[in-house]
């Protein structure tokens, strides 16, 4: 099966964000991690935090800011994929965040612009 354009352009937008945070000092955990309530895009580690990461690519405004796309029914299903994550993982007790990486690309693939939220959003929420 060939992969979608929009497929295509968010691995691009997902392999943008890897090797920025990796730039940042974060250390990848994981990637597109599967559970039976969805995908993580990315999991990292900076410091004693387990940082879970939505990773958002967009090639234009017309759909708004990627980082808007992170709606609250998103945010809870990410907070129970972390969860399961955790509990897989025997990293029940460490700290954890959720962070927004919004990716604008060009059709092309090329990154024009990373924008990184950190703690964009609480578990409870």
């Amino acid at each position: 099966m060939v992969p979608s354009h929009s497929c295509a352009l968010g691995a691009a937008g997902e392999d943008a964000a890897a090797a920025w945070l990796a730039q940042q000092g974060y250390q990848l955990l994981a990637r597109n991690v599967r559970t039976r309530y969805g995908e993580i895009d990315l999991v990292v580690r900076s410091g004693t935090v387990v940082v879970f990461v939505e990773v958002k690519s967009r090639t234009g405004a017309r759909f708004g800011h990627p980082g808007e796309a992170v709606a609250a029914t998103k945010q809870r299903r990410l907070a129970r994929l972390a969860s399961a994550y955790l509990l897989a993982h025997g990293l029940g007790g460490c700290a954890t965040r959720f962070d927004v990486i919004a990716v604008r690309l060009g059709r092309d693939g090329h990154v024009f612009g990373i924008e990184h939220i950190p703690d964009a959003f609480q578990a409870g929420e």
